[in-house]
Order: structure tokens, then C-alpha cells, then sequence
């Protein structure tokens, strides 16, 4: 202990830490903005290449988490798709600021022994390949997504690598068949009315 009774921290500890902080890179998040027109924005899982090792969307430049941000304002809805590609056999866990949507749906367990595809069109028409859809009200989204299941590597041990992508449609919502009929009905009354009045006049 020092005079002031404090235990000064020992040299090697204090260079161990202090090399450890350089050499671990700082993790971030990669955040895509992404538009409401049904086009398709693509992501990858690579437990390789992520920074965390892990099995979530990355952004393959830096292994950063991947995730797509968006908007849908009051009176409209969205529907989200997302689909997996390459070889068939992976699903995924979405989520929304890490909360769960839900997800893919479940396909038979594929292997890196069959064919790749990485149209996304095509990819959501074959049944093979995990698909979901979600209907999003109106608020502010930051969708992500991890490995469900993978497909088996040629060792047979999960893969935990593929490509995917998701797309946003935004309309707006519907009137609903309730409020589409009493609008008919006020307006039917309406004109009854005035013709009733119009009968009135004439008479007299």
C-alpha cells in the first residue's frame, strides 16, 4: 500500500489491459435504411465473419450486426417479407428492436449438397426455401434477424452461413367493409331526402 493506504494496481496488469483494448475491435451496428417499395434488400449470416461469432445478420464488410430501419406513418400498413437463399434449409428469427416478430417458415433441413439460388423471386416461390410475412402498423421498425436452424456443412455440423434478403410494402390501410357501408347508407339517405324535398316543392 501506498502512504494514502491505497493498493497501487500491479504493471503487468495494467499493460495486459491496456493491450487487450487495442487489440479487440469496438463492435457497432450496421443500420440500412430501406424504402417501402417491395424491393428486395439483401443480408448474410456468417458466424465466421461476425464480429460476436454469432449467428445474427451482419454486414459482411466489417462483421458489424445488420439491421434495416423504416418508418410507416399514420393510416398506412406494411408487409414484410423475408426470405432465405442460397441452399435451402435455413429459418430465422426476426425481430423488431429486439422484440420477436416470429418466424420463417419450416422447411425441411437442407445441406450444402444441393442447388444454391440467390434470386430472391425465385427463392420465395420454392417451397424449400424459409419465407415469412408480417403485417406492421404504423411506427418506427428496426428489423433484424438470426439463424433458426442451418443447413449441414459436409461434416454434417450446422453450417451457420447463408444469404437472405427482406423486402417492405407500404399501402394504405383499407377502409373497413363496416365503415364503407355506413358511408353508402348516409349518402343513400341523403339523396332520399332530397328527393322527398323535391317531391315537396313540386306538389305544392
Amino acid at each position: 500500500m501506498n502512504d494514502n493506504g491505497v493498493r497501487p494496481m500491479k504493471k503487468p496488469l495494467l499493460a495486459a489491459a491496456f493491450a487487450a483494448a487495442l487489440i479487440a475491435p469496438a463492435a457497432h451496428a450496421t443500420t440500412v435504411a430501406i424504402a417501402g417499395d417491395g424491393s428486395w434488400n439483401e443480408f448474410n449470416v456468417d458466424s465466421f465473419l461476425a464480429q460476436d461469432f454469432g449467428k445474427g445478420w451482419i454486414d459482411t464488410n466489417d462483421g458489424s450486426a445488420l439491421d434495416f430501419a423504416f418508418t410507416i406513418g399514420a393510416g398506412q400498413h406494411g408487409l414484410l417479407t423475408v426470405v432465405d437463399a442460397g441452399f435451402a434449409g435455413d429459418t430465422f428469427t426476426i425481430t423488431s428492436g429486439g422484440n420477436v416478430l416470429g418466424t420463417t417458415s419450416a422447411v425441411p433441413a437442407g445441406g450444402t449438397n444441393g442447388a444454391l439460388v440467390f434470386d430472391f423471386d425465385a427463392a420465395l416461390a420454392n417451397p424449400a426455401y424459409s419465407h415469412g410475412t408480417f403485417t406492421l402498423g404504423a411506427g418506427t421498425y428496426s428489423i433484424s434477424g438470426s439463424l433458426l436452424a442451418s443447413v449441414a456443412g459436409v461434416d454434417g455440423a450446422p453450417l451457420d452461413a447463408t444469404n437472405g434478403a427482406l423486402r417492405l410494402s407500404v399501402s394504405a390501410v383499407p377502409e373497413s367493409t363496416d365503415a364503407a357501408l355506413m358511408l353508402a347508407g348516409m349518402a343513400a339517405l341523403g339523396l332520399l331526402a332530397r328527393r322527398r324535398k323535391a317531391d315537396s316543392a313540386d306538389a305544392a
